[in-house]
């Protein structure tokens, strides 16, 4: 079997575990929230202030946040009050669906509405691998570039929602904000773009809101999206 093919057979295997965890967590009312970015983009400090803001307006939220190695993020976010866990990777690029069912196994508190997932800093092998994920959010910081998009097309394209972060930067970076919201569209047309800055709080919550609101269904398919949503595999056990 070539390298492709072995590829292509981890990635069905991941997208079938995928599809039944998000039919067991749409069975409990779970909404699940994978965020995508590249490591610098500020995307674990707003996260962290999106959990308390849920935790403030009395959501149900829980979040899982990944990185090679350490637990600094975890301590970061559960200053929010939110229940948090580390899923430490041993070197893997990415997260896999398989990983995040291990994790979640008898910790998820029952009462959960709202499951964000802080992917590994990486906006290339992770694109590809479904979480089981409701909403598929990426960020970029605009000292990142408006060329990005164009660069990572997988991850962009894949986007049911795209976050510029840190705008307070945005003018002495210089920063092309035309020029960065016309290539997203370039990949994924018609994607919602959403503005946020963690310093200032602005945009927390429309990102909480736009996330809660994806229990009902996410409005925008994203064109190059890694599986139709709501399948459910029967080869995967029910979360304990």
């Amino acid at each position: 079997m070539c390298r492709s093919d072995v590829r292509q057979a981890v990635l069905a295997k991941n997208d079938d575990l995928a599809a039944g965890l998000r039919g067991d967590l749409a069975g409990q009312g779970v909404s699940v929230v994978n965020l995508l970015s590249s490591p610098g983009s500020g995307k674990t400090e707003l996260l962290g202030r999106v959990l308390a803001r849920a935790v403030g307006r009395g959501v149900p939220v829980v979040a899982l946040t990944a990185d090679l190695a350490t637990e600094n993020d975890a301590v970061r976010l559960a200053r929010s009050g939110a229940p948090v866990q580390q899923l430490l990777t041993d070197g893997l690029c990415h997260l896999e669906a398989r990983q995040v069912r291990a994790r979640l196994d008898g910790w998820l508190p029952p009462d959960t509405r709202l499951l964000f997932v802080e992917n590994v800093g990486n906006l290339v092998c992770p694109a590809a691998y479904d979480l089981g994920e409701t909403l598929r959010i990426v960020l970029m910081a605009v000292t990142e570039g408006e060329d990005k998009p164009l660069k990572y097309p997988t991850a962009f394209g894949s986007a049911h929602l795209v976050v510029i972060t840190k705008t307070d930067l945005a003018e002495p970076a210089g920063f092309d904000e035309s020029a960065f919201r016309t290539n997203v569209h370039r990949v994924n047309p018609g994607v919602e773009i959403v503005r946020s800055c963690a310093r200032t709080g602005a945009g927390v919550d429309t990102l909480l809101d736009r996330a809660l609101a994806a229990r009902d269904g996410t409005p925008h398919r994203p064109p190059l999206a890694p599986r139709p949503h709501g399948h459910h595999s029967a080869t995967s056990a029910p979360l304990a």
